[in-house]
């Protein structure tokens, strides 16, 4: 079994995108990013990626394909195959059991539409009995600010979620709401976490805008 979390460093981009982004919806030149995924494959293995959005879906992959499913989440029984999250402060969340894994999506509204616990669903459906979580680097509770009206929103559903920034003002804490989703889900958490703008070994979308993309990697 592999899991991994990428930094920045170790690629061929340049400028903004330095050096291993792998996200080719960026704005990066895509040859510079196939070349950033093919040194990526060679530590991993076949890797398969996926289209964010945002959203709910769970994508089942049972062979790697250039045909990139639009999902937030990948889900394989299948040893063999490496699943890719791309993040820039969103949580990478990789989810491991001895008969599948996944590659989770969570950002402020993975976390509302409940994207982790579809996914524990669908894995335990699998077959999975015991499974653990384990967290990589993004944005903290403290450099995520947001309006009122989003903190309210998502601390509705997340209490643990509420947090503020160094000036006071309002500011979600996402890994913090993850960690408690998990614990009601009687998930073991292994966590990685570093906060993505506060620390440059990192890309953070929050911090710089136009940048490129880590992954969390996983596979059986």
């Amino acid at each position: 079994m592999t899991t991994r979390f990428t930094k920045r460093t170790g690629g061929v981009s340049h400028g903004a995108f330095a050096s291993l982004n792998l996200g080719t919806h960026v704005g990066d030149a895509l040859s510079d990013v196939q070349r950033n995924r093919e040194i990526l494959t060679v530590e991993v293995g076949p890797t398969q990626y996926m289209n964010q959005v945002h959203g709910n879906r769970i994508a089942l992959i049972e062979r790697v394909t250039e045909e990139v499913p639009t999902a937030d989440a990948l889900v394989t029984g299948i040893p063999g195959i490496s699943l890719a999250v791309m993040v820039a402060d969103c949580i990478p969340l990789l989810l491991k059991s001895t008969e599948s894994v996944a590659a989770v999506h969570v950002g402020r509204r993975g976390l509302v539409n409940d994207i982790t616990r579809k996914t524990l669903e669908l894995m335990r459906d699998m077959g999975a009995l015991k499974i653990t979580a384990i967290i990589g680097p993004a944005i903290c509770g403290v450099c995520y600010e947001v309006s009122e009206e989003i903190f309210s929103e998502v601390v509705s559903l997340h209490p643990s979620a509420a947090s503020r920034t160094k000036a006071g003002s309002f500011a979600l804490d996402l890994p913090a709401a993850l960690r408690s989703v998990l614990s009601d889900e009687g998930i073991e958490i292994v966590d990685e976490f570093d906060c993505t703008v506060e620390n440059n070994d990192y890309f953070s979308f929050r911090r710089d805008g136009v940048t490129g993309r880590q992954v969390g990697v996983i596979s059986l």
